[in-house]
């Protein structure tokens, strides 16, 4: 039972008080001596107050009161007792309309609305604005002051300048399209066609004619579209070139508008507000050209898209340099992740990369789809790559021995044409990594995965023997130069 609570703290002390004096005054009567422990014991319990019982309380006594984190701002800092003060705080921030400004609204509004304005303004006192509350001047404030004569597409909503659609139409049959478009073909006289409209390939430069629209650089589509669009309108909207002429077809113009904007529904071809929203402008203000990607000259046209853009900050490597890398993709496996929604199956890819010249790295990534990790895991081995200590840039310093799971590998270091001896996954990491003579072998687990890095444990943590000839005191002599002259073939 712990003795912290206010309940038993209470009981305790009380069963504890009343027997020290019970004991005390029983002791005394019959005359016998009492001990000065249990003397004490009562009178520093009877003069505690029942309030007070910290001393049995397991915990520490609480802090004084938490002293606020930021000052006070008084009311005479911020200028609300000087009457003059605030009169001039609320002139200055909440000014009246003007003469000149009442006459620019008149142009706007009507009259009605200009009363409704005056009434708003009459309503709110300024100096009631000045001491219940200011304005932020941060640039972290909201905008508490909203321009009702702009819409916000995110606060406010849509105007819709046009009736409701027919919530009987329905799309045309067979027979109702036959008799729209012989309505539509009655408002033009009989007669040959008028003029001849341009394609989109008139408006590009004689270079990008004869190239499909995929391959046109962006500026020149953006253009082309544009001036075809506008070409349209023009031959919509031209009149005939002879009012009073008895043939008058309809133009290609009139054909497509026909195509693009008749409706299709039994609406009588009612122009209506529809429950799409607006499309976004080809280039929204403000925005336009924040989110480009830079192209870097540098890159020679090798990444226009950018997906070397991050690995390039990273690495200090070139892009050309980044794409001639040896890259290898060595273990795939489907792993299924079991959900409430089912099976969720997925690729984890396993890349080694190298420049073929004492560098190698390995990267492992998972994904849904397989070319996103491939992408993904080649990346990661070109970031992770390492130097590897080569003896005469072709094997390794000794023999070495990793440990990954249950994989354990040895490579041994092998004479000057011996040959890569290994593993087809072995084989390929020698090759990323230049090594030209070696040998390995596979004492336990040959599990594909963990065979990879322990083989890539070994080749990085190799043995030194310059910081082993440090460790003794000693020097690390050549032996080529010294008994051969260099000569070790």
């Amino acid at each position: 039972m712990s003795a912290a609570r206010p309940a038993v703290r209470s009981l305790f002390s009380r069963h504890l008080a009343a027997a020290a004096s019970a004991a005390a005054s029983s002791t005394t009567a019959a005359g016998a001596p009492v001990r000065p422990a249990v003397i004490a014991a009562a009178a520093v319990t009877s003069a505690q107050s029942p309030s007070c019982h910290h001393q049995f309380h397991s915990s520490a006594q609480l802090a004084s009161r938490r002293r606020p984190r930021f000052k006070s701002v008084r009311a005479e800092e911020m200028g609300l007792v000087s009457e003059k003060k605030v009169q001039e705080y609320s002139d200055k921030t909440f000014p009246r309309y003007t003469g000149d400004e009442m006459a620019a609204l008149a142009e706007q509004y009507s009259p009605a609305q200009l009363a409704a304005l005056e009434a708003g303004e009459a309503a709110i006192d300024p100096r009631d604005l000045t001491i219940q509350g200011r304005l932020r001047v941060d640039p972290y404030r909201m905008p508490y002051i909203d321009d009702f004569a702009e819409i916000q597409p995110i606060i406010d909503r849509r105007p819709r300048k046009q009736p409701p659609p027919d919530p009987n139409a329905r799309f045309m049959n067979l027979d109702e399209f036959t008799e729209d478009l012989i309505k539509w073909a009655d408002q033009f006289q009989p007669g040959p066609v008028t003029g001849t409209l341009k394609k989109l390939t008139d408006f590009v430069p004689k270079e990008y004619r004869k190239k499909p629209e995929g391959q046109w650089p962006g500026p020149v589509r953006t253009r082309a579209r544009e001036d075809f669009a506008m070409y349209i309108q023009e031959a919509a909207s031209k009149p005939p070139a002879d009012p009073d002429a008895a043939a008058s077809g309809p133009t290609d113009a009139d054909v497509l508008e026909y195509i693009l904007e008749r409706s299709s529904m039994t609406d009588g071809n009612l122009t209506s507000n529809s429950s799409l929203a607006p499309a976004l402008p080809a280039k929204i203000p403000g925005v336009t050209g924040l989110y480009k990607n830079a192209i870097d000259p540098a890159d020679e046209g090798l990444d226009d898209t950018g997906i070397y853009q991050e690995l390039k900050k990273r690495t200090n490597m070139t892009v050309r340099e980044i794409i001639n890398t040896r890259a290898k993709l060595l273990v795939t496996r489907y792993v299924t992740n079991q959900t409430r929604l089912g099976k969720i199956r997925s690729t984890s890819i396993l890349f080694v990369a190298g420049n073929g010249n004492g560098w190698l790295g390995i990267g492992v990534a998972k994904s849904v789809e397989p070319s996103a990790a491939a992408q993904r895991a080649k990346m990661l081995a070109i970031r992770n790559m390492q130097p590897i200590r080569r003896y005469e840039d072709r094997t390794i310093y000794g023999n070495v021995e990793a440990k990954v799971g249950g994989s354990v590998v040895r490579l041994f270091t092998r004479p000057p044409g011996f040959g890569l001896r290994v593993s087809h996954r072995i084989f390929e990491m020698c090759r990323a990594a230049g090594i030209k003579d070696m040998s390995a072998k596979f004492i336990r687990s040959r599990n594909p995965l963990n065979t990879v890095k322990a083989t890539f444990d070994a080749l990085v943590n190799q043995p030194n023997p310059e910081e082993i000839a440090i460790g003794r005191g000693k020097k690390l002599v050549d032996v080529r130069k010294v008994y051969y002259g260099g000569a070790v073939h």
